[in-house]
């Protein structure tokens, strides 16, 4: 009879087994899911993007792609909050449509005053009017496919016009962009910890797993080796049942990865959900996870057999536990000195390699670490408390930490994780903000003095016919300096009337500072008399009028320091403005007409606003929200799970000695107050250094992005509490599994 049918035999005959081998294959599969789900992340993105590389998101044009055939230029709009991707085209002069190839999924090109759509803009051009969306791109020839979306949902324009009104900064090209997307560097960022942070849980649910008959699979091992049956055999026999139950697993994991894939296809990222086809792992690296995660499952189930084979004997009769020594606690030390030197030099290295391997092996050092934590807290029972359960409590800390650990070990790593992340979420909630000068209901559009005086009279001609009061107005953009060449120093200036920027902008001007004549408002009152005006920063700079006055103001926000307002009189005459923005006010019920205004006159320059400029950093926020919360309940569900099986193994392995204890007359009550003190309190101390050692990962992480102070929150003791609260409902199995062993014979046993 060879390994694997002795395996087949004992897996049929033993029910306790047959449980362990069924849980080991769920976690497992378990494991083998959210690795294959995680790793295709950073591939499902650059799906997206080959899709969306027309849409010139990232395109810069290097005039090297052949004769130019096209003018193009690519901007963001917006509606109702929702983000639209404008892109406006025309055919270059003496250039035919004929030869250009369009993008897979753009039906056809759009003459002059037509545009393409994406569905789900088509969707809203319909439920809305043409004065508050449709005048801004033109009558609707055709629908974009899925092809050219970055996402089912995603709202995208391609607009035809003619060259001559194409905006200034447009592109010559010979065609739409084209080239490698690059996958999302954050969502693989946050992959590879997903990866580190899940699939250790899960290897602790599988080990948990396997305790459930450690002791007698070793008796029964043992036996065999005293038997006669060589080292080789009785390694055979482990590996091919742990074979037999990893390998199930790992296909169960392949099986259930579409209905995950399909499941994260419904989370929302960078702005919209995903298409099925995204999801897609190369075949290498799919076989590669799914044979290495049992590979791993039987080595470890391998290595574990060193005591049976060398003393069978002590396996079968019992032996004494080495005790732990204090060199265990170097270990989180020397991992966290590894991650903070991979921290300070990933600029340098250009990469989060280093830093990946270190947040590996902090979380490697919490196994290490931990049996010894839990051995201090039992030795601690011990000499303190004289209650029976507490006695019996600590001494099973005492004398088996290892296995001990094991039930809170998933809990650990989830409130490092929950740690770690709520570390982030809030310093990174506090960066968002800024924006230009102007009040957050102003819209604007930046273009040259060429055109600016033919936005603003189309804009308002616009306003008028929509029945609209606003007036859009031209702001120039100057420069006050002092100094020449290297050595000129000064700020920017908006040169527009203080009645203007007391209704425009964010300075918080009044009409009191209206009074006076000509000025220039800034956070300081300069001495116009070492400053002069300029077009540009390097232009000739030239004196202020005389008679301008200047007056320092009191900015209500700090990103508006260094630049100051200018009325027009105080300007030389003669001088020009090289830059000018068109400013329109807007109030929640014309917000979108005027937009659409300025949008048909402006002809594909963006418009901007300050809750548009917040878009992106609202919807980065978003998102991070929305992982971190599936992330810490997947740990949380892995972890609590992982604690019950460990203590229902803790329980099986202790069948002799809770029998006899019961055989005494010790109450199932005190056992199982012993059995939840062994679980809560390890798990109440192991979790307040996994929450500190979190926060000072998610501290490192921070200083990769932005050298400024972390923001603290008393959120940060939420994964402690809900930690000993997972581990005590885990330990919640210990009363029906004591209350199986009492109904159970000892002589079983």
């Amino acid at each position: 009879m060879n390994s694997l049918q002795i395996a087949l035999r004992v897996l049929k005959v033993d029910r306790r087994t047959r449980t362990s081998a069924i849980l080991t294959a769920v976690g497992v599969a378990v494991a083998t899911g959210l690795v294959l789900l995680l790793a295709t992340l950073p591939f499902a993105t650059v799906q997206r993007e080959e899709r969306a590389l027309w849409q010139g998101d990232h395109f810069y044009s290097r005039g090297s792609d052949g004769p130019a055939k096209l003018v193009y230029s690519a901007s963001k709009d917006y509606f109702d909050g929702k983000q639209i991707i404008r892109v406006d085209v025309a055919l270059a002069p003496g250039a035919t449509a004929a030869g250009l190839e369009l993008p897979p999924g753009v039906p056809q090109l759009p003459g002059p005053g037509e545009t393409v759509v994406s569905p789900a803009l088509g969707r809203l051009l319909q439920s809305n009017s043409a004065a508050q969306l449709g005048d801004r791109f033109g009558k609707p020839v055709g629908a974009l496919g899925d092809d050219s979306l970055r996402f089912p949902e995603q709202l995208v324009a391609l607009t035809g016009h003619t060259a001559d009104q194409m905006p200034e900064a447009s592109s010559h090209v010979a065609g739409f962009p084209k080239g490698e997307a690059r996958p999302d560097g954050l969502l693989m960022l946050l992959s590879w910890v997903g990866i580190i942070v899940l699939l250790v849980p899960s290897l602790v649910l599988v080990a948990s797993s396997a305790r459930l008959t450690a002791a007698r699979r070793e008796r029964r091992l043992a036996a065999l080796r005293l038997a006669g049956a060589t080292p080789g055999q009785v390694t055979n026999m482990v590996a091919a049942e742990t074979t037999l139950s990893a390998g199930i697993g790992a296909l169960l994991g392949l099986l259930l990865s579409p209905a995950l894939r399909g499941l994260a296809s419904f989370v929302p990222w960078a702005g919209g959900t995903w298409q099925a086809a995204d999801f897609a792992l190369p075949v290498g690296l799919t076989v590669f996870i799914v044979v290495a995660i049992p590979v791993l499952v039987v080595l470890a189930g391998v290595l574990g057999l060193r005591r049976v084979l060398k003393n069978p004997l002590f396996a079968t009769g019992g032996h004494t536990k080495k005790p732990l020594r204090w060199w265990r606690l170097l270990a989180l030390p020397a991992a966290g000195l590894f991650f903070l030197y991979a921290v300070s030099t990933s600029g340098d290295s250009g990469g989060i390699g280093m830093v990946m391997v270190g947040l590996f092996l902090l979380v490697g050092s919490a196994a290490i670490v931990g049996p010894w934590v839990t051995s201090a807290v039992g030795g601690t029972f011990v000499r303190i408390w004289r209650r029976p359960s507490s006695l019996l409590a600590g001494r099973r800390l005492r004398d088996d930490p290892k296995s001990a650990y094991r039930a809170s070990a998933g809990i650990v790593l989830a409130v490092f994780a929950g740690s770690m992340a709520l570390t982030l979420l809030p310093t990174f909630e506090s960066m968002a903000g800024g924006g230009r000068s102007f009040q957050d209901s102003v819209l604007y559009v930046d273009t040259d003095g060429q055109h600016a005086s033919k936005i603003v009279e189309q804009a308002n001609g616009s306003l008028q016919k929509y029945g609209q009061s606003e007036k859009a107005v031209a702001v120039g953009q100057v420069y006050l300096v002092q100094g020449e060449g290297s050595h000129r120093t000064g700020n920017r200036a908006l040169v527009m009337s203080c009645a203007d920027a007391v209704k425009l902008t964010r300075f918080g001007l009044t009409a009191e500072n209206c009074t006076g004549g000509p000025a220039v408002f800034g956070d300081s009152a300069l001495d116009l008399a070492q400053y002069k005006i300029a077009d540009d920063w390097d232009g000739t700079a030239v004196a202020v009028k005389s008679g301008t006055r200047t007056e320092a103001v009191h900015l209500p926000d700090s990103d508006l320091a260094g630049t100051s307002i200018i009325d027009p009189a105080a300007l030389p005459d003669g001088l020009a403005r090289k830059y000018v923005t068109v400013v329109a006010p807007t109030t929640d019920a014309n917000r979108e007409i005027v937009r659409t205004a300025l949008a048909a006159p402006a002809a594909g320059e963006e418009i901007g606003s300050r809750d548009q400029y917040l878009f992106n950093q609202q919807t980065e926020l978003g998102d991070l929200r929305r992982v971190t919360v599936i992330g810490l309940l997947a740990a949380g569900v892995l972890a609590g799970c992982s604690a019950a099986v460990a203590t229902a193994g803790s329980v099986m392995d202790r069948r002799r000695t809770f029998g006899a204890l019961m055989a005494a007359g010790t109450p199932v009550r005190v056992l199982s107050r012993a059995l939840r003190m062994e679980a809560a309190l390890p798990a109440l101390v192991a979790t307040i250094g996994a929450g500190i050692v979190g926060v000072l990962v998610g501290v490192g992480l921070y200083s990769m992005v932005d050298p400024r102070g972390i923001v603290l929150s008393p959120w940060l003791l939420a994964p402690v509490v809900l930690g000993v609260g997972v581990a005590l409902l885990g330990a919640s199995v210990c009363t029906p599994a004591l209350k199986r062993v009492q109904a159970e014979p000892l002589a079983e046993e």
